[in-house]
């Protein structure tokens, strides 16, 4: 499918070309995404707004498993300026199911009397154009315009294409007729017809590859295909390394980030190991003291059983004498001060299982209290009076210490 004519001097009716196959639904819509559709557009009414040697075009593609779609194209001619001289260089920019996100594919597009430079650094033998800006796209960011503008200077600096040498025209009896050769030389999926271009100079520049011979020009056809399936093969090679490439980089970028994970997990499992090591040693060594301290207790307790049996009657209360009065004193109050508190828990669980009266249970703690008073108010003043004399034991051996 093409555009109506005058599609370049009429960007009205170009605007409407491509509003028209874009919006197209069914089996005849075009395989691009809906969110890219009208950025697409935009890059096409930029493209040949800028470029008018380009004509917008729907045509169908077929790629290297055989599979057919139909795709929008860019086809005409590239400027080229080389030596003062202006070249048109025909191409065909496919734009691809992915694209604008993926670059479009670019060919050049050899009429019958131009062949393809070999070796070149950008051109394939097919016609395949690799120049840096298709393999650093960025989405989307990345248009066709910037791309032309890229073609024309590097096609700039080594032209891809030049022309063939035509045979001596054959004089006859009748009208002269000059033969042209026969040429097969295309790239896979760029076999669309030579057409003429308005603006061109009148020959390409010469080939690199000599012409000392004086036979005719024309090749023969099995080594044109076989030529031809040979430079089909190596793409599809690169092709399919360039895609394993990927497939592997990714894949290697997992494990890296597999490996960086692992390296956590390991540096965690180290210091939670290193954590148990030493709460195992701090545990072992409270083992040691409670093994000792137990071997101390069983010590005692074997001795003082061992005074038991010497004497048969021992009073509690005397089994422990303190060291002075005020100790004895302050023993009985503590003493009698805990006591009243256990009373008045057992009054409180009495009075709780209605045991006692509420009266009576008023009555008790009244007096409990007031006898919980005077002991207190007793030890009160035996801790003071332990204070003094414990100061004033430390200032007499102060002051011992300096006369000595």
């Amino acid at each position: 499918m093409v555009p109506p004519a005058g599609t370049q001097a009429n960007p009205q009716q170009l605007q409407q070309f491509l509003s028209s196959v874009l919006s197209q639904r069914g089996p005849s819509a075009l395989p691009y995404a809906e969110d890219t559709k009208w950025l697409i557009r935009q890059h096409l009414l930029s493209l040949f707004t800028t470029y008018p040697s380009l004509d917008p075009k729907t045509a169908t593609f077929t790629h290297n498993d055989g599979r057919s779609v139909n795709l929008l194209q860019a086809d005409g001619t590239v400027h080229m300026p080389f030596h003062g001289v202006t070249y048109n260089i025909p191409v065909i920019i496919w734009l691809m199911e992915t694209y604008p996100r993926h670059p479009p594919l670019v060919y050049v597009n050899p009429t019958r009397d131009m062949i393809i430079k070999r070796p070149h650094p950008y051109v394939t033998p097919s016609g395949l154009v690799s120049v840096p800006y298709l393999q650093n796209w960025v989405f989307p960011s990345s248009n066709l315009v910037d791309l032309v503008r890229e073609l024309s200077a590097y096609f700039a600096r080594d032209p891809p294409l030049y022309s063939q040498r035509r045979p001596p025209p054959q004089v006859s009896n009748l009208n002269p007729s000059p033969i042209q050769s026969q040429s097969s030389i295309g790239g896979a999926n760029s076999a669309a017809a030579a057409r003429p271009y308005s603006v061109r100079p009148s020959s390409f520049p010469p080939s690199p590859y000599g012409s000392g011979r004086t036979q005719s020009q024309t090749e023969d056809p099995n080594e044109v295909y076989k030529r031809n399936a040979v430079s089909k093969l190596v793409d599809m090679v690169h092709t399919d390394m360039a895609e394993m490439r990927k497939v592997r980089e990714a894949e290697v970028e997992g494990l890296f980030s597999t490996q960086a994970a692992l390296r956590r997990r390991e540096d965690e499992i180290d210091k939670g190991l290193r954590e148990m090591r030493g709460e195992i040693e701090g545990l072992e060594q409270q083992l040691q003291m409670v093994l000792m301290n137990s071997d101390i207790l069983d010590d005692w307790v074997r001795e003082n059983q061992a005074k038991t049996r010497v004497v048969k009657d021992v009073d509690v209360d005397t089994a422990f004498e303190c060291v002075d009065s005020m100790s004895k004193k302050m023993l009985d109050c503590t003493a009698a001060d805990l006591a009243i508190e256990d009373a008045f828990y057992a009054l409180d669980k009495a009075l709780q299982e209605s045991s006692v009266p509420f009266d009576q249970y008023l009555r008790n703690i009244r007096l409990l209290s007031r006898e919980q008073f005077f002991h207190r108010a007793t030890a009160a003043k035996v801790r003071a009076a332990q204070m003094q004399a414990q100061v004033a034991t430390m200032a007499a051996r102060s002051s011992s210490h300096y006369i000595t």
